[in-house]
């Protein structure tokens, strides 16, 4: 099974659909506003005269909004369609934010400098089957004392089945997760049919990785809610704070870390 290529294609797919969703709201972004989250702008700080590489970028918006703050941004991703439109907004928004299409493990065939922070962000580690590959490559792109700033959904939300009534995944990594979707998160009406690969990963696991490449945790939080619409059964309970409807503050929806390489 190539993962690649069928996550490849799943992405260049629904890209085309994301691009004129509301979710991603490209009028409001092309006016100036930033599609970064307060959880991750606390973490980043002062970003001028920062070197950053955005991992898993998809269409650029995050990479475009780090580059308004004043950083030195690369971003790369798997999806073509994705990188060609991240070049285009770039060049819309007068972004020096360059961008590089290829599987994250093949990056240090592409790229040769260090940087003061790696950052990703939602709905990254899920599509990767190994992640003592993805801390090697953070470690290997992080200059010393760079420090690796992380956000994702939690993986307790990834054992739930679609509509979070009953447990339908494993929360340890048992190997991949093969399956056809209809519509896509930024719109789920969207006449569009994807099948794609991904894996649960545990908090152990995603620690473990970093410790084991020489990367220093220094604070990792929990968050009981999501700053994206993107599950079924949401409900807005405060300006973009999106829980389960049903299941309250019950469950952490989020987390973030920040490690340094020593």
């Amino acid at each position: 099974m190539d993962y690649l290529q069928i996550n490849r294609e799943s992405w260049n797919k629904r890209t085309a659909y994301h691009i004129e969703s509301e979710f991603y709201d490209m009028a409001s972004f092309l006016a100036g506003n930033s599609s970064l989250n307060p959880i991750e702008l606390k973490l980043l700080g002062d970003l001028k005269g920062k070197r950053i590489l955005h991992l898993q970028c998809h269409f650029g918006q995050d990479s475009i909004s780090l580059s308004r703050l004043g950083a030195e941004v690369v971003g790369i991703d798997l999806s073509d369609k994705a990188i060609e439109t991240a070049k285009i907004l770039a060049q819309k928004t007068n972004s020096p934010a360059k961008f590089i299409c290829c599987d994250l493990y093949d990056l240090p065939q592409h790229l040769d400098q260090v940087f003061d922070l790696v950052f990703t962000s939602y709905g990254t580690i899920g599509w990767l089957p190994d992640l003592n590959r993805w801390a090697s490559i953070i470690s290997k792109f992080l200059k010393p004392n760079g420090k690796f700033i992380f956000v994702e959904f939690h993986p307790v939300v990834w054992m739930f089945d679609d509509s979070f009534e009953k447990i339908g995944y494993n929360y340890f990594n048992t190997g991949p997760i093969v399956e056809t979707e209809t519509g896509t998160y930024a719109d789920r009406e969207a006449d569009l049919k994807q099948e794609y690969v991904c894996w649960n990963h545990s908090m152990s696991e995603v620690i473990t990785s970093l410790i084991q490449n020489g990367l220093h945790l220094n604070t990792i939080e929990e968050y009981d809610y999501s700053p994206y619409d993107c599950f079924q059964h949401t409900i807005e309970f405060e300006s973009k704070k999106y829980r389960i409807k049903h299941l309250e503050n019950k469950i952490p929806m989020v987390y973030s870390l920040v490690a340094e390489k020593k």
